[in-house]
């Protein structure tokens, strides 16, 4: 039966991953509503268009929210709508925020989308010069440039000569043109000049996490199988079944939870669905809690845990000395402290692993460096390093989850974390 179900199985893993890979598929359940974002910008571009006037807007919200998503399927749409009325002009501020290089970069486009012969050789006056005139009969023409600036904040540095350029020129009425930026900086449009300011439109669409509601569609659009042919008898209503089951279980809320305290952005969701999916077995052809699960524990990286399972027998030695000196209620230590705790530890108990100074102070710099400890004040740094306090960086219960799940922790130092 295991072997059977293989096939159906690959084929539902590879089809929810094409979905989680698809903008327009995920975010199009989150445009139906008629206050959603995509209705709101669409209606805003939609009569620029067939009212031949101009409009600015920002899209704001944090990365991974879904702004350059919702504004493809608005693009897409539109130009399926008006094919022969819309002109796209798209900009990164990270590429592009040298005025010569976005006015030359808007000018090829242009002659790209026109069918003109684009110079390479022309100055920057000459593109802004092309850029207005193209402007100009593009709107006798009743077409609209789009122009889309994404990382708009970047263009928003210096002397903003583009943005006044492209704002200035849609003053006239012979012009029609939308500008539609887009940043993860919620005061973009304060970073605006006082000139550009006032022939900004100041439209604003704020791109907010999703409500519990939407999150809990959402799953359940990118994870149910469709009624198809294809796969075997009783396989889709297992599987949709099995999908209902996790969501609707506690713990897999509680899941949820942990991801969205941390990342509540579309995006999130993405990765922890794709990692979820991609630890799916094959044989039973069916998610588990078990998987969402190890999906969060994998997006939950946690540098400090990475750097305890990572260290040496000697290093743990000397972060548990360090820890029990804590205990002992002194906050800061020298190393001088701390290597006597670790003879008192040798001498109780007659370890094997029992090393040198010179070994121990290298084992010192290394923890340093790894930012596992560190010296409690800049004071002192003509004094070698035996004689500065020093402080864990980590906690008591990272340091023992730590060690828990180092490849060879001895267990004499567990029981020595415990007591």
């Amino acid at each position: 039966m295991g072997k059977e179900i293989i096939p159906a199985a690959e084929k539902s893993l590879n089809l929810i991953r094409g979905r989680l890979c698809d903008p327009s598929y995920v975010f199009r359940p989150l445009s139906a509503s008629s206050d959603s974002n995509y209705s709101k910008l669409k209606f805003i571009v939609s009569t620029s268009i067939t009212e031949g006037c101009n409009n600015s807007i920002l899209l704001l919200g944090p990365r991974g929210s879904g702004k350059a998503a919702v504004l493809d399927l608005v693009v897409g749409d539109l130009l399926e709508e008006f094919p022969d009325s819309v002109s796209l002009i798209r900009l990164n501020g990270l590429l592009h925020s040298d005025d010569n290089c976005a006015f030359k970069e808007i000018a090829r486009q242009l002659c790209m989308e026109h069918h003109l012969l684009f110079s390479k050789m022309a100055s920057l006056d000459e593109n802004s010069q092309f850029i207005v005139a193209m402007l100009r009969e593009c709107g006798l023409a009743h077409k609209t440039i789009i122009f889309v600036l994404d990382e708009f904040d970047m263009f928003a540095q210096g002397k903003q000569r583009l943005l006044y350029s492209l704002l200035d020129a849609m003053q006239s009425v012979t012009s029609q043109a939308v500008v539609i930026g887009l940043s993860s900086r919620l005061d973009a449009d304060q970073l605006l000049e006082k000139r550009v300011r006032s022939r900004f439109s100041h439209r604003k669409i704020l791109f907010l996490p999703p409500s519990r509601e939407e999150f809990d569609g959402l799953l359940e659009h990118l994870l149910s199988l469709p009624a198809d042919s294809s796969f075997p008898n009783g396989y889709v209503s297992r599987f949709n079944e099995k999908i209902k089951n996790i969501t609707s279980d506690t713990r897999f809320k509680d899941i949820l939870r942990t991801l969205f305290n941390a990342n509540s952005t579309v995006n999130s969701l993405l990765k922890f669905i794709f990692r979820a999916v991609s630890l799916m077995n094959l044989e039973s052809g069916l998610l588990s809690l078990e998987n969402f699960k190890a999906a969060l524990s994998s997006m939950q990286r946690q540098p400090k845990l990475e750097a305890v399972r990572d260290c040496s027998i000697l290093e743990l030695y000397l972060l548990v000395c360090m820890r029990r000196l804590e205990v002992k209620e002194q906050s800061s230590y020298k190393i001088i402290s701390v290597m006597k705790e670790y003879k008192t530890i040798h001498d109780s108990f007659q370890t094997s692993d029992y090393y040198a100074q010179n070994v121990c102070l290298r084992a010192f710099e290394h923890l340093r460096e790894r930012q596992v400890i560190c010296y409690t004040e800049n004071r002192g740094q003509s004094q070698t390093g035996e004689y500065r306090p020093m402080k864990l960086l980590i906690s008591a219960s990272e340091l023992h989850q730590g060690m828990r799940s180092h490849a060879c922790c001895p267990a004499i130092l567990l029981k020595l974390l415990d007591h």
